[in-house]
């Protein structure tokens, strides 16, 4: 949902990788909340972090146990954190679709400010 939100906020001023350290399936949940906002990530695939090409400028952790498990990156990237809830941990489709919801929106959020942050 990150990689698509800023895809859309940001247009092509950054190359946007979205990884994980122990990538799944796109949650139909992240898709079907995704669509709510006209965003179609039904195409993306999870990916490993260590699919990552080159060395990032940014790198952006989504939970806290995504922040201990992420590798060193060479250079020196900036790391932000931002500790969302982990929506696919919600079993309840009802109770997950609202989690999927407010983290999209969460995101969102954060993603404008980062944006605007480095620019506008």
């Amino acid at each position: 949902m990150a990689e698509a939100l800023l895809r859309r906020l940001a247009g092509d001023r950054f190359d946007v990788e979205s990884a994980g350290s122990e990538p799944t399936e796109v949650n139909p949940l992240a898709i079907a909340v995704m669509r709510e906002v006209r965003i179609d990530i039904s195409g993306q695939r999870a990916k490993d972090v260590n699919e990552i090409e080159g060395p990032p400028d940014v790198v952006i952790t989504l939970c806290d146990e995504a922040r201990e498990s992420c590798p060193f990156f060479p250079g020196s990237p900036r790391y932000l954190h931002w500790n969302l809830p982990d929506p696919a941990a919600t079993l309840d489709e009802a109770a997950g679709t609202a989690v999927f919801r407010s983290v999209r929106d969460s995101l969102e959020l954060l993603i404008r400010e980062f944006v605007e942050g480095v620019g506008g």
